[in-house]
């Protein structure tokens, strides 16, 4: 007995070191720059910054750490067996063609569209008496790697000029160029230095916001500081533009340009940061200064159409959840009255074509459209086939049809025809992508929260799913920014959801669906609550059967990333497999680069004492516990991010590695060429999924079978 037991436990030990053999472990990962020194003080705190050396992205050392990084993450996604056979699926879900929402600009009717797997989408032109589309500008000729985006574009108010802006590797900085629609000859008009800023035509020019030339080398990393209004006008240089508006007194503040729709008044809408504005406005040939339309910071004000006299601006001062108000402005003082009341839903947006209002709302998280006569009496609402997101529905005053898309988790973007008389939609054109919609089901639950609100998030799966406990799980989450997450469309979850996965998408506090109390219900000192959303979610799961927490897979991207660095710091248990992308990471620190001094009306800052207390509790950086167990985890980042600056994941990294106490990997994917997202070339986009999407299944012990 005692014979065969020994043989048994060999063969038993033996079955367990074959399975530890097949296991990928990663390679040793290399020592970050570091600086034990470094120690700040916030108000008596004494805060650690040993890895401070890797926020200068183009010292040698950094350089040769970033190498060293993707060297170990490239040699542990390269022996992943079905990587490959993931790309080949993805590749196939990514090809088919995507139409943008066309808009008619006199005789001419432009759209995007992507054939399919180009890198940039293409900007096409089609005159009313021509039945064939042609190319007016096509992106991927920019650049042999597809990395230089078209970013925005706009239509001189004679329809003959486009200024469009364009954006190498993903960076904020874009350059405006202009460009002769009927010869399509490109001018000499070149605008640089422009962030957040697109061209705002008038007559014989255009408005835009810039800043001044920053330092050599540090574009992608200093702090950008007063931003001014300046008027191009055609055929001059930049050197020649004039200074249009400006605050000395205000380095921190955003100021962006609005022109009316008849050319009679300008307006500069001035932020402090990512919500609260003040409109100053005057008549654009006038010489007397600018006024304060709408005072700032406490509500947000954002024009909408102004003709004859008459602004309507949408706004959430005294209404949560957002009103359409009418200002007079040709008086000796404007006056200004409700024309779309607020309602019990949020309203996003309004926009005004063929003599109509459309005004945007959002329902438990899904679009609503409703018509409104320039007077603010409903006329309809617009019917949509699902649950999903609408948007669109701009033109001018006299189009009798106009166009908007819809989407949802399982129905490709459409864009759709809408008469504005008959008031009916007809599809134009239908993304038809390589997969069956009505082989998935979307749902919307609604969870509690840990202090008892109730939350809701969509679940997308494949038909049959069984509430065993055991699905792979894919969570994802915003919440933050006051930005909304409605159904959208990715082929990458149809991947996931095709190997029997459940893809999830939580509506947190911090976004704005249930308007502005739902945003400052997960903003400042309530941050937490967004986070305590998002585990709740997770535990929800768990506890209704559909999931446990070896199978779990948590991303989200920018704010997103915060959310996943700082759950999966505090409920490393919950979870198996963690994304933090090109997140914010660094909560004591990151105001001090490009423009996160923007961010602190949300977050708040690290020069506070008050709001230093509550970050340091969650900042995932500093939350980080030597030898805990922490899910696998790639975090991911990219080389020209001048947003969230590529720091942020490089100290959250290198601490990471140092700190995991199992041997679950820890990687970092640094891309290269790209920036926060904007732009991303398909070629990247499908790479970056394919390795994320490998990453997962591996860490989650699945399997999946391509083409099955």
């Amino acid at each position: 007995m005692n014979k065969r037991f020994l043989l048994l436990s060999s063969a038993l030990l033996l079955l367990v070191n074959c399975k530890n053999e097949m296991k990928i472990k990663t390679k040793d990962y290399p020592s970050a720059p570091k600086d034990t020194t470094i120690v700040d003080n916030y108000f008596g705190t004494m805060v650690k910054d040993e890895y401070r050396p890797l926020e200068d992205d183009n010292a040698p050392e950094t350089v040769a750490w970033v190498k060293a990084e993707n060297e170990v993450t490239n040699d542990y996604l390269s022996r992943i067996p079905y990587r490959n056979a993931l790309k080949k699926r993805l590749t196939a879900l990514y090809d088919y063609p995507k139409y943008g929402i066309p808009e008619r600009h006199g005789d001419n009717l432009l759209f995007f569209k992507n054939d399919g797997l180009q890198n940039q989408s293409v900007l096409y032109i089609q005159n009313g008496k021509e039945e064939t589309p042609g190319v007016l500008l096509d992106p991927n000729t920019f650049s042999e790697d597809g990395t230089v985006a078209l970013v925005t574009v706009s239509v001189s108010k004679d329809n003959r000029y486009l200024a469009y802006s364009v954006a190498e590797s993903g960076s904020d900085w874009v350059e405006i160029r202009v460009m002769d629609m009927e010869s399509r000859k490109v001018l000499a008009d070149t605008i640089r230095w422009v962030k957040f800023s697109g061209a705002e035509w008038s007559e014989g020019g255009f408005y835009y916001s810039r800043y001044d030339e920053p330092e050599k080398g540090k574009e992608r990393t200093n702090t950008n500081e007063y931003q001014k209004v300046y008027y191009h006008k055609l055929g001059t240089s930049q050197a020649d533009d004039k200074l249009i508006f400006e605050d000395k007194q205000h380095p921190l503040r955003y100021f962006s340009p609005v022109v009316g729709d008849d050319d009679e008044y300008l307006f500069v809408v001035a932020s402090e940061g990512t919500s609260g504005t003040q409109i100053y406005y005057k008549k654009r040939k006038s010489d007397a200064p600018f006024k304060i339309l709408y005072e700032g910071f406490a509500s947000d004000y954002t024009p909408v159409w102004c003709k004859n006299g008459k602004l309507l601006a949408l706004t959430n001062n005294g209404a949560p959840n957002g009103r359409l108000i009418e200002t007079a402005l040709g008086g000796a003082e404007p006056v200004t009255r409700d024309l779309i009341p607020e309602g019990e839903n949020l309203l996003e947006s309004v926009s005004v074509a063929g003599g109509k209002i459309f005004a945007s709302y959002l329902q438990d998280a899904c679009t609503k459209v409703w018509e409104y006569t320039l007077e603010g009496d409903a006329v309809r609402e617009i019917a949509f086939p699902a649950l999903g997101a609408a948007a669109g529905f701009s033109g001018g005053d006299n189009d009798t049809e106009i166009y908007y898309s819809f989407s949802s988790f399982n129905y490709p973007p459409t864009v759709y025809k809408y008469d504005v008389v008959a008031g009916s939609s007809v599809p134009v054109f239908q993304g038809e992508a390589a997969f069956s919609p009505d082989d998935f089901v979307v749902e919307q639950l609604f969870f509690e929260s840990k202090d008892g609100t109730k939350v809701p998030m969509f679940l997308n799966y494949k038909k049959g799913i069984q509430r065993n406990g055991n699905n792979p799980v894919h969570i994802y989450g915003y919440g933050g920014f006051n930005i909304n997450m409605p159904p959208s469309f990715s082929p990458a979850n149809i991947l996931f959801m095709e190997q029997g996965g459940i893809y999830v998408s939580v509506n947190l506090r911090g976004g704005g669906e249930y308007g502005e109390e739902w945003h400052k219900a997960g903003m400042l000192e309530n941050k937490q609550n967004v986070f305590d959303d998002f585990i709740a979610a997770a535990e929800y799961l768990v506890k209704e059967k559909y999931t446990n927490p070896d199978k779990i897979a948590v991303s989200g991207g920018s704010n997103g990333g915060l959310l996943v660095g700082a759950c999966m710091t505090q409920r490393p248990d919950l979870y198996a497999v963690a994304f933090p992308r090109v997140g914010v990471l660094d909560m004591l620190r990151y105001h001090k680069f490009t423009v996160g001094w923007g961010w602190a009306v949300e977050y708040g800052s690290s020069d506070n004492q008050e709001q230093f207390d509550y970050l340091i509790k969650y900042s995932p950086l500093h939350n980080i516990r030597k030898g805990t167990c922490y899910p696998a985890t790639m975090v991911m980042t990219a080389d020209h991010d001048d947003r969230v600056v590529p720091a942020h994941s490089f100290k959250f990294g290198a601490t990471l590695q140092q700190a995991q106490g199992c041997d679950k990997p820890v990687l970092i994917r640094i891309d290269s060429n790209a920036g926060h997202g904007a732009g991303k070339p398909t070629g990247k986009a499908i790479d970056e999924m394919t390795d994320m999407y490998a990453f997962m299944f591996y860490n989650l012990g699945v399997t999946p079978k391509i083409g099955q």
